[in-house]
């Protein structure tokens, strides 16, 4: 009887810990893909200007990011856009770890090839 609870009680933690994994990744994808169409579809925005619509559209996604996250630059037709923060993510219950996400996307600047 007591082997089994001991069984649930790990099942349970396993669980818990991926649930609030997977909150934390979903959110993070759906910003990676964010960012590639934003930067891909720049136009003749600068380098700042898209850094300030990337941080805005980490908040639409719940993605805690910072203008000093986000680092972009441009090379020739190519636009890079840098992401690393870092996200609580409560593994347990009481036990929070402070997880590291990060990320590159180089896309080709669309309107360059006009």
């Amino acid at each position: 009887m007591i082997r089994t609870l001991l069984k649930l009680a790990i099942v349970a933690l396993v669980a818990n810990a991926l649930w609030h994994l997977f909150g934390a990744y979903s959110p993070n994808y759906k910003f990676q893909d964010g960012v590639q169409y934003s930067a891909q579809n720049r136009g003749q925005m600068s380098d700042e200007a898209l850094r300030d619509k990337l941080v805005e559209l980490a908040g639409q996604f719940d993605v805690p990011v910072t203008a000093n996250d986000v680092v972009v630059t441009q090379q020739r037709n190519h636009t890079i856009v840098d992401v690393a923060y870092t996200r609580p993510i409560e593994l347990a219950p009481g036990f929070t770890y402070p997880w590291k996400f990060s990320f590159r996307v180089d896309v080709l600047n669309l309107s360059a090839l006009k």
